[in-house]
């Protein structure tokens, strides 16, 4: 556009509210008229390029938009979850965790209704993000986190004295990609900052994509849209230098992007949100000394709540049986809130993640070292595709990010692609850095390989406790722990019935873990060279109870059969030892574990009761928790 266009504003490309012609202004007092005017002529005279039409409408849109609210509700049907109108009676609270906070669990009380999802739906779609316009806007605790933050800041800046020229540290959002950072926070937080008292804080900006901008008046109603970044920085700088104070929310766009170094004038905030794979914002944030806040990633409860908005018009089984279809692509792919609703988009997403782990060769192999750290992400595909952004603790009691697996179901196939291609001390250095994810998420198989971690069964020797059966048996030291300086320190993947070839001898120090994920009774097992031998089976645990039944225990030993030379000699004498491994957060197991006798077609009745017999007299249940910490 030619600068001399720049300075002329085309009629109505600013509006005003509109109002009644009868009513005019006399409803606001003198002063607040005055200021009105004052606004609306600085705004006109300010060097602006503007394009498109910007009503009033779309300011009463955001401002005006309409709550709802899910909640969980103890014994209800379908999915347990139901959807009321407006906000609701009671939000999330929070403590003070270091220098940020977290989410206040221990003030809900127990068996009550509790608060899952908040939804703020606008009047009209908000066409202001540069992606696919929405008209609903998910507020989980995590994204209601964020903006207490925010809220703090201001709070703050507003309670101190003038002569301080106190300018509030700009902060830096950043999360997962496609998890509701732009869609979800920018929307609320553009809701509550025009919601926030209009005289201490008149305007709020939004730049979208890093390209154009919206300035929203809230003194004059306005809202007025920059195409040209510059332009946008200019009317700034000019309403800070009248006095003015003002909130801006910039969403990161290429890679390429970064905020301007003129950005945010003195006494103004700023939020920057960014996704972890683009860095050009970097260096801004290093000189702006700007503060971090990680969002995680929704959890299950958060996603099934979305469930029973997007169909709150049907009935509590058609709710429970789309929620069934999303979470079947959620625990492949992760709350990728961008993937998982829509089948397409979830089978676009899935089929690249596997063709990236499936296409990693030796020379790749360096691009999986940032996993377990909070090195940045710069362009790495192998975390944009596998990786999740976990907050914790950083510097000076700060948030910080950590790159973690995003799924056990893409962990696996990670784990089993790279354990072909790198040495055994590399792949256990690398199980070292994650080993805690595995746990913590109670990963499955995955977490298998921390077992191959020395630290790791230092742990679990000290915390074992022994399950004993009715009528009580004497005391017994698991074999891990008698023989501690024996153990597996490297793995083998057993494969599949169908795929079995030549059988193979025991070899008492590899870690075994089958490929397939419905194998019997256990998630892996390693043997023991004790007299008698020791199979030690690993179960990891999530529930207060794991059960099994003797066909179950028969399925499993017809696949040692197939693998192994001799069994049938070498399992007469041998010991068996199940370890039930279980995070600290998990009910823990008390109890023994039975084996129930139950109709089948495969065992016969009599052998049933010699299974059921045998698991009660001669296997030792062992169950162990494991806080992070330790792991």
């Amino acid at each position: 556009m030619p600068g001399n266009q720049a300075s002329a504003v085309p009629q109505g490309d600013i509006r005003r509210r509109a109002r009644p012609e009868s009513e005019g202004d006399t409803d606001q007092p003198a002063a607040t008229r005055g200021r009105v005017e004052e606004v609306r002529r600085l705004m006109w005279a300010l060097d602006s390029r503007v394009e498109g039409r910007t009503l009033w409408e779309d300011y009463e849109s955001v401002y005006n938009a309409r709550w709802h609210h899910v909640m969980e509700v103890p014994g209800g049907e379908g999915t347990g979850m139901e959807v009321h109108e407006g906000e609701p009676p009671q939000s999330w609270t929070y403590k003070a965790v270091g220098r940020t906070l977290e989410k206040d669990d221990g003030v809900e009380p127990s068996g009550a209704p509790r608060l899952r999802l908040m939804v703020l739906t606008l009047g009209k779609k908000w066409h202001y993000l540069c992606r696919d316009a929405i008209t609903d806007c998910y507020v989980n605790c995590e994204v209601d986190r964020v903006w207490q933050i925010v809220k703090g800041d201001l709070t703050e800046l507003f309670s101190s004295r003038p002569e301080d020229h106190f300018t509030p540290h700009p902060r830096l959002l950043t999360g997962t990609p496609g998890i509701g950072k732009s869609m979800a926070a920018g929307s609320y937080f553009l809701y509550q900052l025009l919601h926030y008292d209009a005289e201490l804080l008149p305007v709020v900006v939004f730049v979208v994509c890093g390209s154009e901008a919206y300035v929203f008046n809230k003194t004059a109603e306005t809202v007025t849209r920059y195409m040209d970044k510059s332009m946008m920085i200019k009317a700034v700088k000019e309403l800070s230098r009248r006095g003015m104070k003002g909130y801006i929310i910039y969403d990161v766009g290429g890679r390429l992007d970064s905020p301007s170094p003129f950005l945010p004038p003195g006494g103004w905030g700023m939020l920057v949100v960014a996704t972890p794979e683009k860095t050009s914002y970097i260096h801004w944030a290093n000189e702006k000394r700007a503060v971090r806040i990680i969002m995680n990633c929704p959890d299950e409860s958060d996603v099934k709540a979305m469930c029973v908005w997007k169909k709150r018009n049907q009935p509590p089984p058609q709710q429970a049986e789309y929620w069934r279809e999303v979470k079947g692509r959620m625990d492949k792919l992760g709350p990728i809130l961008r993937y998982i609703f829509d089948e397409g988009s979830y089978k676009y997403w899935i089929a690249k993640c596997h063709n990236l782990v499936d296409g990693t060769t030796s020379w790749g192999i360096q691009s999986y070292s940032v996993f377990g750290t909070s090195k940045l992400w710069e362009g790495n595909n192998v975390l944009e595709y596998l990786a999740r952004i976990v907050r914790a603790r950083g510097e000076r009691n700060g948030e910080s990010p950590f790159n973690a697996p995003i799924t056990a179901h893409l962990a696996s196939k990670t784990l089993c692609k790279l354990a072909q291609l790198m040495t055994q001390a590399e792949f256990n250095l690398f199980v070292s850095r994650i080993r805690d994810c595995l746990m913590h998420a109670n990963f499955g198989k995955c977490a298998m390989f921390a077992f191959l971690n020395v630290a790791f069964m230092a742990a679990i020797r000290r915390k074992l406790k022994e399950l004993k059966p009715p009528p009580r048996r004497p005391s017994h030291r698991c074999a891990p722990d008698v023989h501690s300086q024996e153990g597996p320190t490297s793995h083998y993947f057993l494969p599949s019935a169908e795929r079995i070839g030549k059988k193979t001898c025991i070899n008492h120090r590899l870690l075994y873990i089958p490929e397939v994920e419905n194998f019997p009774l256990v998630d892996g097992f390693f043997f023991m060279d004790s007299n008698p031998m020791t199979l030690v089976g690993l179960r990891m645990a999530t529930a207060g109870g794991h059960h099994t039944t003797t066909s179950t225990v028969r399925q499993f030993t017809e696949c040692l059969a197939a693998y192994f030379n001799g069994w049938e000699e070498l399992s007469r004498d041998m010991s068996w030892e199940i370890i039930y491994v279980q995070h600290a957060d998990s009910t823990p197991l008390n109890d023994w574990q039975r084996c129930d006798v139950v109709n089948s077609d495969n065992v016969s009745k009599k052998e049933s009761q010699k299974i059921a017999a045998f698991w009660e007299e001669k296997v030792r249940q062992y169950q162990v928790s494991i806080p992070s910490r330790d792991v």
